[in-house]
This record gives C-alpha cells, structure tokens and sequence, in this order.
C-alpha cells in the first residue's frame, strides 16, 4: 500500500486512521460494563456443558495443573 499518498493530506490521514480504529473496535469491541481488567466473580463462570463452575472444582483444577 503506497502510504506516502495517504499522508499526503491531513484529511486522508485523517480518514485512514479513522478506518483503522474502527476495524479495531470492530475485531476486538469495547470494554464490558463491568471494569475490563476485574476478573469474572465465580458463581458466573460455566463450563462448556453450561454447568456451573464452583470454587472447589477449580482448586480441582489448579492441583492437577501443579502436579504435572
């Protein structure tokens, strides 16, 4: 792609960084409404069967990742 024309002008600058942010948001979307960087509270999380995940069935997990 030949970006010396596109920052040639401001305006088609300003159009490409536009279309870059927009296919950004599009990919990747906002951030939830519960704050981005806190993790899911336990009693929401499922499995792939849809059952609920408790907090002992993920101690489960972790010692079994440990003791490989």
């Amino acid at each position: 792609m030949p970006f010396r024309k596109i920052f040639v002008s401001r305006w088609s600058a300003l159009f490409w960084a536009a279309g870059i942010l927009w296919t950004a948001v599009d990919t990747v979307g906002f951030a939830p409404a519960h704050h981005a960087g806190q993790a899911k509270p336990v009693a929401s999380i499922t499995d792939a069967t849809g059952s609920a995940v408790s907090p002992q069935d993920l101690a489960t997990l972790a010692n079994a990742l440990q003791n490989e």
